[in-house]
């Protein structure tokens, strides 16, 4: 059964920081392009930054340049979101993606 599990969401001020963590699970994790996805209320699912199975980061939206880095662990299965000088307009569900596979979501709130 495939799964991806998120956590690391929550409420954080303007400025603040959160790591997120993706945990995959049956299926080949190490083989796959990973992706971060964010869905803001009342907007579209929108990329944040994908990797590629060897750690090759590929940044897909300007806005989070220079603030967010994405990295994984293969051994762990595991894909992470290192958010910084998070802003209000980060507010959205994150999800994680593999292939065709996705996870149920977890809320980031950036609010003060």
């Amino acid at each position: 059964q495939v799964q991806l599990v998120e956590s690391g969401g929550g409420l954080v001020q303007p400025g603040g920081s959160l790591r997120l963590s993706c945990v995959a699970s049956g299926f080949a994790f190490r083989n796959y392009t990973m992706g971060w996805f964010r869905q803001a209320p009342g907007k579209e699912r929108e990329v944040v930054e994908g990797i590629n199975w060897s750690g090759g980061r590929t940044n897909y939206a300007d806005s989070v340049k220079g603030r967010f880095t994405i990295s994984r662990d293969n051994a762990k299965n595991t894909v992470y979101l290192q958010m910084n000088s998070l802003k209000p307009k980060d507010t959205a569900v994150y999800y994680c993606n593999g292939g065709v596979n996705w996870g149920q979501g977890t809320q980031v709130t950036v609010s003060s």
